[in-house]
């Protein structure tokens, strides 16, 4: 469902040379480590879930501004371990439980039909994502979209996270694509925003029904899902 769209007269009107996608909350469900144990963390899970994700994305941030990189495999577990210090009701003894099910995430159900048609259509398919590549590996071959992939980009070649114009850059140097000419899709915001500004089309999958922010830097388009790219390209 295409919930609304930007009119920037600079985004092509040609359908896009390569489709690249977020990888963390875009293609796999970054709550879907916490919710195969739910019943063991208890009435806390939906929030420790909650943290997770934002000291995990916080992280990202930090250490990219103070200039001491580290991997995002380290940063997942810097950011459990601070949610069992804020939730200590929480089993410890669940880390690694919780570390291997982050390993392979859910994807989205809607995931193989879209890479699938949009393959089929000629265009190039992508990750981009701070995921490091043994993450990002593991996470595709769990979800059996291997086949669907072209190319798997991880900011680990550069030592900094998005938003950073770099990392966006690692798509367009290998392909040799214009940014006008390459549509990035992501549910995080500020990712959009850092696209957005780099020059590409965005497509923001907003899953939530979360408002609008960044608006210097608006998608061209939002989706309630992955699907309404196939029904926005019929």
């Amino acid at each position: 469902m295409t919930v609304t769209a930007s009119n920037d007269a600079g985004v092509s009107k040609a359908r896009p040379k390569a489709y690249v996608f977020d990888a963390y909350g875009t293609l796999f469900d970054v709550h879907a480590a916490v919710r195969r144990h739910a019943a063991a963390i208890g009435p806390d899970a939906a929030a420790f879930s909650d943290l997770w994700r934002v000291k995990q994305l916080e992280y990202t941030w930090v250490t990219s501004l103070i200039g001491q990189y580290r991997d995002f495999s380290a940063l997942t577990q810097d950011a459990l371990d601070f949610c069992f210090a804020r939730y200590p009701a929480v089993d410890r003894r669940l880390r690694d439980d919780l570390l291997d099910a982050y390993r392979r995430l859910d994807c989205f159900p809607e995931v193989p039909g879209v890479l699938t048609t949009l393959r089929e259509r000629g265009a190039k398919i992508a990750i981009l994502s701070n995921g490091t590549p043994r993450m990002l590996d593991e996470a595709v071959a769990a979800a059996g979209i291997g086949g669907l992939i072209d190319n798997i980009f991880s900011v680990d070649a550069l030592k900094i996270y998005k938003t950073a114009p770099a990392a966006y850059a690692l798509v367009t140097s290998t392909y040799r694509i214009a940014a006008p000419d390459i549509a990035f899709q992501s549910s995080n915001r500020w990712d959009i925003a850092g696209a957005k500004a780099f020059g590409f089309a965005c497509h923001w999958i907003n899953r939530s029904g979360a408002p609008d922010e960044y608006v210097d830097h608006p998608p061209d388009l939002v989706f309630s899902s992955l699907a309404g790219l196939v029904e926005d390209a019929d």
